[in-house]
């Protein structure tokens, strides 16, 4: 069996006295999408942060194809090129054009000329359904349309591996639709991808493994079609039904 792409072990993580993730045990191997799921506060946010070193952790170790995560320097940018993420409030540098957007990681991390990134930025643009927005600034743009610019930001740093933190929570809901689709379609293509959403119908239709977390923790992990049929744990069951969590589990947090 092959090595994973990105590797968890014994991962933890507090913020102050808030123990965020506790003893992660996590694999996503090449051409995989994992969706993590759980309720708001599980750390799903957090995990996806450490992975490409955006926020550090207090013990364990994450491998990135084999090595061990950077903290600093020149490898830690390179790590960021290999590790893109999309994230939710888009995070497009306002006073450039998309097409400087998607063009400015691969000119300056890669090393790619100017106009081969331009060309490469285009093609991009085009396979999200956004190069008529090239030259218009993110002000100018939908929030879907935005978010679909920032795939291809994160496309065109050719990255192993892509990190979506709830790509369309900041949406309106006829926009989340055009960016699932996007998603999707990156899905079919054999993208390896670790995505945090609340998008059931993305998750049964997009996902090989479904991950759910509860209170920093891993509760279960396994296909869609068993985890929406047969979820194993009643803190599970008790989420995909909508139940809200015991009063005597509250108080532990």
């Amino acid at each position: 069996m092959s090595e994973p792409l990105v590797r968890l072990r014994g991962v933890e993580k507090h913020f102050g006295d808030l123990h965020v993730l506790r003893g992660i045990d996590l694999d996503v191997m090449r051409g995989e999408v994992v969706v993590l799921l759980g309720p708001s506060g599980s750390g799903k946010s957090t995990l996806c942060r450490t992975i490409n070193a955006l926020e550090g952790i207090d013990a364990g170790e994450i491998r990135i194809d084999g090595t061990p995560l950077p903290t600093t320097g020149a490898e830690l940018a390179r790590l960021r090129a290999d590790v893109a993420m999309v994230f939710q409030s888009f995070n497009l540098f306002a006073h450039k054009t998309v097409l400087e957007n998607v063009t400015l990681g691969p000119v300056r991390v890669r090393g790619l000329a100017p106009d081969d990134a331009a060309d490469r930025a285009l093609a991009l643009l085009d396979r999200v359904g956004v190069r008529s927005q090239a030259d218009k600034h993110p002000s100018q743009l939908s929030g879907g349309q935005q978010q679909r610019v920032a795939i291809a930001r994160a496309l065109a740093m050719d990255p192993k591996v892509i990190l979506f933190d709830e790509p369309t929570s900041a949406l309106d809901p006829e926009m989340v639709q055009e960016v699932l689709e996007v998603m999707l379609g990156l899905a079919q293509d054999g993208m390896t991808m670790l995505v945090v959403t609340h998008e059931m119908t993305f998750a049964r239709r997009a996902a090989h493994r479904v991950v759910f977390m509860d209170e920093g923790r891993v509760v279960e992990e396994g296909s869609p079609a068993d985890f929406f049929a047969h979820p194993a744990t009643e803190r599970a069951r008790a989420f995909l039904s909508g139940r809200p969590r015991s009063p005597s589990t509250r108080a532990q947090r």
